[in-house]
């Protein structure tokens, strides 16, 4: 199953089976195979399924257990069901079908909460218990799979995706200005269970609660709980590098996310993480019929990574390419909006769409390189907080060493720039940024200016903590776009480096292990060697799934757009962004003066949400 749905309804009312549909429709993309509506009384649980493994007629129903009590629907795949079956069928557990759904659902009759710890996986779930007349909601350790919910005075409604949550709402919610203040000033959404929209929320990554149907809640009620809690697991723990263990939990991590029924690919960006998973896969694992994904915009074009994806020519039997342009963004920037459902604050993830829209006429299910940067302190300004950890703990020979090294590999002096940020107190991180978009209306920033993205995020005191905070506060909003753009083309996006014990590993594994001698992720360079390309495994430039946005941004169509959103009666009422302001760096950046088309993105794409989603 891939889109999930609730509704329980406080006053004790049956459910309307019009409603539940409803929200299923919303998100039919996510599962067209089958669908299914399970009602009882005041509650009632939707769900639309894209078939991925056990493809039998039995597996396209919510599951209920043999005594019919329990009732599971799930998005999701658990990658280590085919171990949990095992251990369950010696306890007496009997199966009526492979899925995955079944494992869980027997999981939870035999261990109860408990049964989360076991999975491995990405997940969002919900367990209706009929005897005690309550419902279980869970949601995976990392935040893969989505779940958002709103508590009305009558109801709680949860869904896969917020536009099935609006379908039912009896009122439009407000727009959330705190989510705005994040978006614009630190370029991150979601690093709280906040979302764009006032009163709807998402259920937070490792967290989970368990509702009494007949008992009316409040936000504030809600009992959430952290199941999983990464800090509590790895913090403060140190492990010596060792190359022969990393190696085996990658492979591991890689060979459980081909399991399934449907042809799968590689989406490859020609980066060290995705390069590191098709190289896995085809000399490691020895798959034959492999298929790639990559996004390419020409040799003369800065965001272009096809010399390093070419290198992959001859390896990879089945290469697939899609050539996003400013045309393309142009024509499908409305349905881009729509499908996100929130802003994105880079037009980045629109490549991400072009190839999942690509690679769905060939395969089902896709691997991506997403969770490595967070694990292994990939993001250029991460050394940053490295070297403030070697100089705050006087580790003053190391901290010269590899400054000096980083300049001679790197060309920049941009790592001391960021040393010098982190050195700086929370309060004065968020004036910086502030500062560097002076576009911001000030009655704006003045209502919104603490941010937690300042204080926790940017405020670690060693490298370990900081990235164990990008789980806590930044990968779920690359999450969510993947998510959003694979299931928009009925797709699955898979993560090998978000296996939860490769992640944990990588969190101990000591820091010289991922930043050393001026590279970043160092430990997996380590243990490519050999199997990935060696232009590929030595390159130090970081570029992603990015795209040419400055250059599109330059041509007569978005002009036209860009200047019609800035100079338009709604753009300036909303009192966030100066439009005299605005108006005068795009001229600039038009004259090629300056680069500030992520800042543009921003504009444009928040403006087009709240003609969407607020203002209709």
């Amino acid at each position: 199953m891939c889109g999930i749905s609730g509704i329980v309804q406080y006053n004790k009312t049956e459910v309307s089976k019009n409603r539940l549909q409803s929200m299923m429709q919303h998100m039919k993309h996510r599962g067209p195979d089958s669908e299914g509506c399970y009602i009882q009384n005041n509650v009632g649980l939707g769900y639309v399924r894209l078939t991925i493994s056990d493809m039998v007629e039995t597996a396209y129903q919510s599951v209920t257990d043999n005594t019919n009590r329990y009732t599971i629907i799930k998005n999701g795949e658990i990658y280590n069901h085919v171990e949990l079956r095992d251990e369950l069928q010696t306890m007496g557990y009997v199966f009526h079908s492979q899925a995955d759904a079944e494992v869980i659902l027997n999981g939870y009759i035999a261990w109860g909460e408990d049964v989360l710890d076991k999975l491995n996986g990405m997940f969002a779930l919900a367990i209706y218990d009929s005897k005690q007349h309550t419902l279980f909601l869970a949601r995976d350790g990392f935040g893969v799979k989505p779940m958002y919910y709103c508590v009305t005075g009558n109801e709680f409604v949860f869904a896969s995706e917020i536009p099935a949550l609006l379908s039912v709402l009896p009122t439009k919610p407000s727009a959330n200005e705190n989510a705005i203040f994040d978006y614009l000033v630190f370029n991150r959404t979601d690093p709280t269970e906040q979302t764009f929209f006032g009163g709807i929320y998402k259920l937070q990554h490792g967290c989970c609660m368990t509702l009494d149907c007949g008992q009316v809640y409040t936000k504030e009620k809600l009992p959430i709980k952290k199941w999983y809690d990464l800090t509590a697991r790895v913090g403060g723990k140190t492990v010596k590098k060792n190359k022969d263990q990393f190696m085996r939990l990658l492979t591991r991590a890689v060979k459980t996310r081909l399991r399934g029924d449907v042809p799968w690919g590689v989406g490859l960006s020609g980066g060290l993480d995705s390069s590191a998973i098709a190289s896995m896969v085809v000399n490691v694992l020895k798959e034959s019929d492999v298929h790639s994904f990559s996004a390419v915009y020409g040799k003369d074009s800065r965001a272009d990574e096809s010399h390093y994806i070419d290198c992959f020519k001859g390896i990879v039997p089945n290469m697939h390419y899609v050539y996003p342009n400013a045309e393309m963004l142009y024509a499908h920037i409305g349905n881009y909006v729509r499908t996100q459902a929130e802003p994105t604050p880079t037009a980045s993830p629109f490549a991400h769409y072009c190839v999942m829209q690509e690679a769905q006429k060939y395969v089902k299910v896709t691997l991506d390189g997403q969770g490595a940067d967070e694990a292994l302190a990939g993001y250029e300004y991460i050394p940053g907080l490295y070297y403030k950890t070697l100089l705050t703990h006087f580790k003053w020979i190391t901290l010269v060493k590899e400054l000096v090294t980083y300049a001679r590999l790197h060309k920049s002096m941009r790592h001391i720039k960021y040393m010098v940020f982190f050195l700086l107190p929370s309060r004065m991180r968020t004036k910086v940024r502030v500062t560097q978009r002076g576009y911001i209306h000030p009655g704006f920033v003045a209502r919104y200016q603490n941010s937690v993205i300042a204080d926790q995020l940017y405020g670690a005191t060693t490298m370990q903590e900081m990235l164990i905070r990008h789980f806590e506060y930044k990968i779920e909003h690359l999450l969510k776009w993947g998510d959003r753009s694979a299931t928009a083309f009925s797709m699955e996006s898979r993560q090998p480096f978000l296996d939860q014990d490769l992640v944990e590993y990588s969190l101990m594994v000591e820091d010289s292990a991922k930043v050393h001698n001026g590279y970043t992720k160092y430990i997996l360079r380590e243990v490519m060697q050999g199997i990935m390309p060696e232009a590929i495994r030595t390159r130090v430039d970081k570029m992603g799934f990015s795209v040419p946005q400055d250059e599109w941004f330059r041509t007569e169509k978005f002009q036209k757009l860009v200047m019609d959103i800035l100079q338009s009666e709604s753009f300036a009422q909303r009192g966030i962004v100066i439009p005299n302001e605005a108006i005068r760096l795009y001229k600039k950046h038009l004259l090629g003066e300056i680069n500030i088309s992520k800042d543009i993105w921003k504009w444009i794409n928040l403006e087009l949400w709240y003609r969407e989603f607020i203002d209709q």
